[in-house]
């Protein structure tokens, strides 16, 4: 997340807009003939279908790995850096998800193409938190001066962490974080803050944050638990359903990085302020933008 600044980032967003907007056919000039390499030792739906889908559509083509762990060479015990160095023999860029901190930095450091990471363990998520920052941004016409509330795993969840950091660059902004006794938010989330002067505060009720602008939910991440009774004790601490939503502000909006489990209630997706999906979506423009400006 350190790599983005302020002036990167409204770039990034401006881009992703003029992208969005842009038609098929001329979103299809922008990379033909490039390669990305989506290489994903975690499962996931969004990110690499939204990376492969950003590909697509800025004409290039895409090879792809879905459960590396079992699928590659990792069997075999081909080490991080063998596989990266083979695959920039293949591709132009690479988007790596692991379930270990690091590993796609190490991948990086031993190619001459870009490689993104798309997840590495409990660590970070910087593309998510583009898309998160950029949905808030299309949705409320701005990124500072709001109220911005992130619930749920804030220990383990890469996304959380990962949106908190990237808040450092706004302005104005008061953050407000909701979570389980089991999984509170990490003393090198909050140091980053406080050097940045961002004010934040850790609350314990819903009723903390009735007057903030996002609602930023996350689930609580079974996987990341070392047995199913730690899990337990922090699943459902934090719900949103429509008692939640009868004391927010009419402009306030709720995004989750997803997938959800049972913390947000599937009878509130109508309500125009549950915003996760049109999230989702924004995925594919902000991926665009990076693929674009790394390979454009």
């Amino acid at each position: 997340m350190e790599q983005f600044d302020r002036s990167h980032l409204l770039d990034i967003f401006r881009h992703a807009t003029r992208l969005r907007h842009l038609p098929r056919s001329a979103q299809r000039k922008r990379l033909p003939g490039q390669i990305l390499a989506t290489v994903f030792y975690e499962p996931s739906t969004r990110t690499r279908l939204s990376f492969e889908s950003a590909m697509v559509r800025l004409g290039g083509a895409v090879l792809s790995v879905e459960n590396a762990n079992e699928s590659s060479s990792a069997t075999k015990g081909e080490s991080i850096e063998d596989t990266a160095r083979m695959l920039q023999g293949y591709a132009d860029v690479i988007a790596m998800r692991h379930p270990e901190p690091g590993m796609p930095e190490r991948a990086s450091r031993v190619v001459d193409v870009p490689v993104i990471n798309a997840g590495d363990g409990a660590r970070e998520h910087p593309t998510q938190a583009l898309l998160d920052l950029y949905t808030i941004q299309h949705e409320l016409g701005q990124i500072d001066d709001l109220h911005i509330a992130i619930v749920g795993d804030l220990k383990y969840g890469r996304a959380p962490r990962s949106l908190a950091m990237l808040l450092r660059e706004t302005r104005g902004t008061q953050v407000t974080f909701l979570a389980p006794p089991t999984v509170p938010v990490g003393a090198d989330i909050t140091s980053a803050l406080t050097e940045a002067g961002v004010s934040f505060r850790e609350a314990s009720s819903f009723d903390a944050i009735a007057g903030a602008d996002v609602i930023y939910q996350t689930r609580i991440q079974r996987e990341r638990f070392a047995d199913q009774a730690s899990y337990e004790k922090s699943r459902g601490y934090y719900v949103i359903d429509q008692t939640v939503m009868d004391g927010l502000k009419r402009e306030s909006i709720v995004l989750h990085p997803l997938p959800r489990v049972d913390e947000i209630d599937p009878a509130i997706d109508e309500d125009p302020r549950a915003a996760y999906f049109r999230q989702a979506e924004n995925g594919v423009y902000v991926r665009m933008a990076l693929l674009d400006e790394l390979l454009g």
